[in-house]
């Protein structure tokens, strides 16, 4: 019964509505983290665009996305290239060069002479190879 009190265009309308609210939420805090992550905005204006987007919010994000919409995806450019720069850096650091020495190769080579893995011939034999 209640299913037919509420038919399938007031369903849709609804849907809608609520999906356009979400977006506009979505909208105001990325104007808002912008506001406040900007770099080149100093306090006073950080404190009046805020004053702005929250008494008057759809005219105040409206201005904000005209004047400074540019701004926004240069910081989020920005943003994204320092990440993105900070995990090639931490990759690398993890990863290491793929490179290792001959004093690295050797010192494996003794610790596994040492554990009994390699006798002192197999020893000599792979020295003998990495070194010559």
């Amino acid at each position: 019964m209640l299913a037919a009190d509420y038919p399938l265009l007031n369903v849709f309308w609804t849907m809608l509505l609520f999906f356009v609210f979400v977006l506009w939420i979505w909208t105001v805090v990325a104007v808002l983290i912008d506001v406040f992550r900007s770099h080149d905005l100093n306090g006073w204006a950080k404190g009046l665009w805020f004053v702005f987007v929250f008494f008057l919010p759809i005219l105040g994000v409206l201005v904000y996305l005209i004047a400074r919409g540019h701004k926004m995806q240069e910081h989020a450019v920005s943003d994204a290239k320092a990440q993105d720069d900070a995990m090639r850096t931490y990759v690398q650091s993890v990863a290491g060069n793929g490179k290792t020495s001959t004093a690295d190769e050797l010192s494996k080579l003794a610790a596994l002479r040492d554990q009994g893995v390699l006798s002192a011939d197999e020893f000599a034999q792979q020295k003998a190879a990495l070194l010559g």
